[in-house]
């Protein structure tokens, strides 16, 4: 697929997923607008995995001060169409819906979170999506652990937006030959992540995977740009970035991790 057509898929895949939380988006060249200021911007990452793309949820668009929750997204499949659609859908079900959760505030898509550790903040985590061999395990422990309150106490120092925040959780593997990352805003959190793997979550002989996704908004800033997202009229359009070199550079490197544990996977099948 040449980079036209990935984008016109990975785009499709956007305004279809965010139709069915109830929100009619639509293709604007390298955006895809939403209702009020709203927008999703798309990084593209073609390679020999095929199905990795940076996602960000834009709430001012044209406001180059506003923040951008960018996520990097991967998916599986038997064709490139396939892994993007993947891609698109595992990044709805967990960010996507963190944002709307966050919009709505009606407890449908995601759950607010007490941190104490994190005073200040507003939490709310979306769905946990795990994939992989022998799922239910992992599933059970995420759904008995209150995962980010044990990690709030590495991730205080790793806030470094003063309104919102990001944060994506990423662990599973097998035993072995696990991962466990943390991203702040797209950047890798060290601390954060060794605490994630020094919990007990099941490794098993079989790959097993799970990610999540948390917004952390600030009583104040964070949760003004949140809530008058949806009703101002957005700025002078000025697209965020397609193609920014060192987060590339960050995301080859993680992806070519993520594509050896993948291929693996599909070799044991």
């Amino acid at each position: 697929m040449d980079p036209e057509q990935r984008l016109a898929v990975i785009q499709r895949g956007v305004v279809r997923e965010m139709a069915r939380y109830g929100r009619e988006f639509t293709v604007d060249g390298a955006v895809v607008r939403g209702p009020g200021s709203t927008a999703v911007a798309v990084r593209d990452h073609p390679g020999p995995d095929g199905g990795h793309v940076d996602l960000g949820f834009v709430l001012t668009l044209g406001s180059a001060e506003a923040p951008v929750l960018w996520d990097c997204t991967a998916g599986l499949g038997t064709t490139e169409e396939e892994k993007l659609d993947s891609a698109v859908r595992m990044w709805a079900g967990t960010t996507a819906a963190a944002v709307v959760e966050f919009l709505e505030r009606e407890g449908r898509h995601g759950d607010h979170l007490r941190l104490p550790a994190l005073p200040g903040w507003q939490a709310v985590q979306g769905p946990a999506t795990v994939f992989g061999f022998q799922s239910a395990r992992l599933s059970t422990w995420l759904g008995g652990r209150e995962l980010m309150a044990e990690l709030a106490p590495a991730l205080a120092p790793e806030l470094t937006d003063p309104r919102l925040n990001g944060v994506k959780l990423f662990l599973g593997g097998r035993a072995g030959d696990e991962v466990a990352e943390v991203r702040v805003n797209g950047t890798v959190a060290q601390a954060a992540s060794q605490a994630l793997g020094s919990l007990d979550w099941p490794r098993g002989e079989r790959f097993c995977w799970a990610r999540l996704f948390v917004l952390l908004a600030a009583d104040r800033p964070g949760l003004a740009a949140v809530r008058a997202a949806e009703t101002e009229p957005p700025l002078p359009l000025a697209y965020p970035p397609a193609h920014d070199p060192a987060a590339a550079g960050t995301m080859a490197r993680r992806r070519e991790a993520i594509g050896r544990w993948w291929r693996t996977r599909r070799a044991g099948q």
